[in-house]
């Protein structure tokens, strides 16, 4: 086995190897506390359904379902009370929002707060079209380099015979 075929064969096994990991790691990993979980399986149901709509305002890139942090435990704590209280799923997440702002819910709203949020990834992409544009149309193509087919005058042609029988020599 050449050494470049070992080398391809060793980076396939690595990149198998970090991708079997990874999706080891992919299942759901919730934080929810066994003291935390509602006897009753329909209510608790419904407090999942909340809190894996609601962000961790901690780690701010995971739900409060899948965030170990002490805020994230109270807020499915809070979940849970309000669902105990007979309020309604969009009941708790009004609640929830009026105490902290549509940057609690992880698909938040369209809305003149949230306008820039929303705007940002289409802003990005079209300024690095842009870039790429103006790059592309700036730069200065090769020169071209003309041939003109003018016959030789008798000076070039005595300098390219004795170039030609130089060569031979």
């Amino acid at each position: 086995m050449s050494m470049t075929e070992w080398r391809w064969r060793k980076t396939l096994f690595a990149l198998v190897g970090a991708a079997g990991l990874g999706l080891a790691g992919a299942g759901p990993s919730r934080a929810v506390q066994p003291d935390e979980i509602l006897a009753d399986p329909a209510l608790e149901a419904r407090a999942r359904g909340i809190s894996a709509e609601l962000r961790c305002l901690v780690c701010q890139n995971q739900s409060i379902d899948d965030s170990n942090a002490p805020l994230a435990r109270d807020l499915r704590l809070l979940v849970r009370e309000r669902l105990k209280a007979n309020d309604t799923d969009q009941q708790v997440r009004d609640y929830i929002v009026e105490r902290y702002g549509d940057f609690v819910l992880l698909k938040p709203p369209m809305n003149a707060e949230t306008l820039l949020l929303w705007l940002t990834p289409i802003l990005v992409l079209m300024g690095a079209v842009w870039l790429v544009r103006r790059s592309a149309l700036g730069r200065v193509p090769d020169a071209k380099v003309e041939t003109v087919d003018a016959p030789l005058s008798a000076q070039e042609r005595a300098r390219l015979e004795k170039l030609l029988k130089s060569d031979e020599a």
